[in-house]
């Protein structure tokens, strides 16, 4: 049977998850009520939680709740009740706190009065925050069936059991599985995508006056299509250099060119702008002319003060 239940459990959840978007850590809503039929079976809470709902739990108790186990009357000389009422309490305390906002309140507000101002405080008829609730209270589990996407927990002869899911979960769920089948079966004919204002105008999308989108269609000319450019081989540029200069033709461009290597080879400098190299005696080497280099004539002081140096003669003697 422990088996059967799980397996039982898991679907159930399952189908939570998938038609109302229920999420591990479940979030569960604890009652007085239900905390007390637990501690009167002597159960570990929590750990019999997770395995009733197969993952993670959240366990939340309200301010309300809390205060009513609090209100328990317990006589002088019981200390049997004393200790089970302050274990009751302690079990709560683990649990977090879940503001209602009823603490201002002389008396705390009943069970489903303030479970119901958590659940569905705008009373939309719907599980907003996704909470799980265990209970007790028969009347109480019959008043959320009616809301669709809320999972049920009770304790039936020491044996934690996850409701079956309600009519009205049901039917919603039937209504999301058609609208999604109806959906799959269009295919998306007949839909065009819209894009944003933000986007711009790539594929040939545009708004109209009234802000909706139409489609242009861009027409393609017919022919034979251009080579790739990148398979074409570049054609090769041949340029005639001479000794003044590149030689582009009869005209204006030739006269600056020729202007501009005859005063490049005066200075110096060849045409591609390489410096000229000069021989013994300065003249014109690979066709360039180079200029020639003057020879730098003594002074008469300088004639004066350099030093005297004599060399021996060199006397040739014939045998």
């Amino acid at each position: 049977m422990k088996l059967h239940r799980a397996k039982t459990s898991r679907k159930l959840m399952f189908a939570y998850t998938t038609s109302f978007a229920f999420r591990p850590p479940y979030q569960v809503l604890l009652t007085s009520s239900f905390i007390l039929a637990a501690a009167s079976c002597r159960m570990n809470l929590g750990h019999l939680l997770q395995n009733t709902l197969q993952s993670e739990i959240k366990p939340m108790i309200t301010q309300c709740c809390i205060r009513h186990l609090y209100d328990i009357e317990v006589a002088d000389g019981d200390t049997e009740a004393r200790a089970q009422k302050e274990g009751v309490i302690a079990v709560a305390k683990e649990a977090e706190r879940r503001r209602c906002g009823h603490h201002e309140l002389d008396e705390p507000l009943a069970e489903m009065e303030c479970i119901l101002s958590v659940l569905d405080p705008k009373n939309s008829g719907t599980n907003r925050h996704k909470y799980i609730v265990c209970t007790q209270d028969r009347a109480f589990r019959s008043r959320l069936r009616s809301i669709p996407g809320v999972p049920l927990v009770y304790i039936n002869r020491s044996v934690m059991i996850l409701e079956p899911m309600a009519e009205a979960s049901e039917t919603f769920r039937e209504k999301e599985e058609r609208g999604k089948m109806r959906a799959g079966l269009l295919g998306g004919r007949g839909v065009k995508r819209q894009r944003d204002d933000g986007e711009g105008d790539d594929r040939g999308m545009g708004e109209k006056d009234d802000g909706r989108m139409e489609e242009r269609v861009v027409k393609r000319k017919k022919g034979p299509k251009a080579p790739n450019p990148l398979s074409v081989k570049k054609s090769a540029k041949v340029v005639e250099k001479s000794g003044r200069g590149e030689k582009d033709g009869d005209g204006e461009d030739g006269v600056a060119v020729r202007k501009s290597a005859q005063k490049e080879a005066r200075n110096g400098h060849s045409v591609d702008g390489a410096e000229a190299v000069q021989g013994d005696a300065g003249n014109v080497h690979d066709g360039e002319r180079v200029k020639r280099k003057r020879r730098r004539k003594p002074k008469g002081n300088d004639m004066v003060d350099a030093p005297i140096v004599s060399t021996p003669a060199v006397v040739e003697t014939s045998t």
